[in-house]
């Protein structure tokens, strides 16, 4: 496995983020939105960095290997917080230790419980459920997600 570092938003470049936050294999999964451009990369990381700068917040930029993978944090939720993983294709399989690494920070910040929304194209994690104490069906944005809730300081994965 390689290094997994977390940097801030501050210190990537919008360019190298906005071409993996594009990438079509990785959008099938988010919510719809426009491609971003120069423009909108530019204010959609500003808003990443306030996120992080809210109490109980944590958002950094993943390079894995020394690559830029994507992104990850814990932001606010309609519910609470939820904790979101978005990674390039070519990174998928490393979800796992950064989940482990979100889960840490989650018990760090003082969470009781994080969600953590998967767009209804991914398919149910088996594990996810076991270690959640409640699985349902939301939607958000108008797209159907699977919602796992899950108690911090408890996870083992």
């Amino acid at each position: 496995m390689c290094d997994i570092e977390y940097l801030s938003f501050k210190q990537v470049d919008p360019e190298d983020l906005m071409a993996v936050v594009n990438e079509d294999s990785l959008r099938v999964h988010l919510v719809n939105h426009p491609h971003f451009n120069a423009t909108s990369i530019q204010t959609w990381i500003e808003d990443k960095i306030e996120t992080d700068a809210m109490q109980g917040c944590r958002v950094r930029v993943v390079y894995i290997g020394g690559a830029l993978a994507g992104w990850c944090g814990i932001q606010p939720d309609d519910c609470g917080f939820e904790i979101a993983i978005v990674i390039s294709q070519r990174f998928w399989g490393s979800g796992i230790p950064i989940f482990k690494t979100l889960m840490l920070w989650a018990s760090e910040l003082g969470h009781k419980e994080v969600l953590f929304h998967l767009l209804g194209s991914r398919r149910e994690y088996k594990a996810l459920a076991k270690m959640a104490t409640k699985v349902h069906r939301t939607q958000l944005l108008d797209r159907n997600f699977t919602t796992y809730y899950l108690s911090v300081g408890q996870q083992n994965a």
